[in-house]
């Protein structure tokens, strides 16, 4: 946040923060939100919601990970599949991973966050609290930003991955027809990221 500063070592009250919180709140005040806090994770909807999260359980790393080793193991280059890269899809978003078309790596957009042009594939692992963002508004976002595919990895007992594809007619993700997927099937198939 332009303007604000904290002394190293020092806490910060919710009062002091609301209080120099800026009035409209741009990519560029959530890079430096983000930078300066490695203990929240911050995102911005194309609207202007802010939302503050915390960081991903291990849980939600490791699964995030596997998916990683997965890609990597068919082919996919380390330019091509990130993790918690943002992304402007008129807000700020974060997927938990992403995969580029190969010689199209992320590139800055505006302030730090990637454009578009290039992704393929926006996965999010859905965490206590993240249910309704995951499942409906970032599914919303991402269909309306172009994102070819989106997956949704549900955790609790059994991981399952809900593939969906954009209709570009209707600019809207369609469920893949197989429905929800074990992860571990999906582990153990080829990508289908075309």
């Amino acid at each position: 946040m332009a303007g604000s500063s904290v002394a190293e070592g020092s806490t910060v009250s919710a009062q002091a923060i609301g209080a120099n919180m800026p009035t409209h709140v741009t990519l560029d005040d959530l890079a430096s939100m983000a930078a300066a806090d490695e203990n929240h994770r911050y995102e911005l909807s194309p609207e202007g919601v802010l939302s503050v999260m915390p960081p991903a359980d291990p849980e939600h790393a490791l699964l995030v990970m596997r998916m990683i080793f997965w890609l990597a193991g068919h082919g996919y280059a380390a330019e091509q599949v990130t993790a918690d890269c943002g992304i402007d899809v008129g807000g700020g978003r974060v997927p938990d991973l992403t995969v580029w078309a190969n010689g199209m790596p992320p590139r800055r957009s505006r302030s730090s966050y990637a454009g578009t042009a290039g992704l393929l594939l926006a996965v999010e692992v859905v965490s206590s609290g993240s249910e309704v963002v995951d499942r409906i508004i970032k599914k919303a976002e991402y269909a309306k930003a172009g994102i070819p595919r989106y997956w949704i990895v549900e955790r609790g007992g059994t991981e399952t991955v809900l593939r969906h594809v954009l209709n570009e007619a209707t600019a809207e993700y369609e469920v893949d027809p197989a429905g929800p997927q074990p992860l571990a099937w999906l582990l153990s198939s080829d990508p289908d990221i075309s």
